[in-house]
């Protein structure tokens, strides 16, 4: 059998981990000297409520090697192979990890994907991992593919505040002023492996318009072989909304999962941001 393992910034949660019989190991998150385990000790209401009340950024902690050790040995001790598939490596040493404790215990029969994204892009591509083994692929088979996949993975969400790229340094606080006023909707995707800002516009609904243009041309089409996700930071009217906004572009994929935005990506875009996750052709 294949064992798949993911981090806690694949947003897909505990309860849908369980259900699909994926292993989720947190992160810490971290508000000044308070640490929690991600997703386990914190969840993503939780976090949005201290995020608002807080003045500066949290910190997210990496899973250290050992925490890995300790899984995949287990793993192959039930005899079973491993599959691992993490958050980027641009934004985190957690998949680093992951490798450094295979190569502890030296066996090939685990499998480490470094995904490129994270939130509910990387819990999609968990899901087609899942997928995959339940239709029997081996490990080496299904890192393979979904090691192909991370090329094909894409996301594009519309945010709702440009507070916390301020808080972040990502833009100035005059710009984060003029577009308060302005009512600037930044628009994001992950590009080589980071967040990065591709578009704004006034407001959610002319930003789903303008998501809707891209995947008709140069952003799209969705590969309708495979599912898709929408997600959202403490917004489910949002997610809706979107999901409603590009229902055309989407309909006949196997499914389209949701998921609720956690701590990583919501330390930098804040509540209200939705947006699609989906294979390009």
């Amino acid at each position: 059998m294949v064992e798949l393992f993911t981090d806690s910034t694949s947003d897909l949660g505990l309860e849908r981990g369980a259900q699909r019989d994926i292993h989720i190991l947190p992160l810490t998150v971290r508000f000044g000297e308070e640490a929690w385990l991600d997703g386990v000790e914190i969840t993503p209401e939780q976090f949005y409520e201290k995020l608002a009340a807080s003045d500066t950024l949290p910190s997210t902690s990496q899973i250290n090697p050992d925490v890995f050790v300790q899984e995949f040995e287990a793993a192959l001790e039930r005899g079973n192979d491993v599959v691992g598939i993490f958050i980027s490596s641009e934004m985190s040493g957690t998949c680093q990890s992951a490798m450094i404790a295979r190569d502890m215990i030296g066996s090939d029969r685990i499998h480490i994907v470094d995904s490129r994204t994270v939130t509910f892009p990387l819990g999609l591509m968990v899901e087609e991992a899942a997928i995959l083994r339940d239709k029997g692929w081996s490990a080496a088979d299904i890192a393979a593919e979904i090691t192909r996949l991370t090329g094909k993975i894409r996301l594009l969400a519309v945010m709702d505040t440009l507070k916390y790229l301020k808080l972040g340094g990502r833009i100035s606080a005059a710009t984060a002023m003029v577009g308060g006023v302005l009512g600037i909707t930044p628009i994001i995707s992950i590009i080589n492996g980071k967040v990065e800002s591709v578009g704004k516009s006034r407001g959610r609904k002319a930003g789903l318009r303008w998501v809707h243009q891209q995947l008709e041309g140069a952003a799209g089409p969705i590969d309708r072989d495979h599912c898709v996700s929408f997600g959202h930071s403490a917004c489910p009217e949002a997610m809706v909304e979107c999901m409603a906004a590009l229902e055309d572009l989407y309909q006949g994929v196997p499914h389209a999962f949701q998921s609720d935005i956690g701590s990583v990506v919501g330390t930098h875009i804040g509540p209200g941001a939705t947006g699609i996750a989906y294979f390009v052709k």
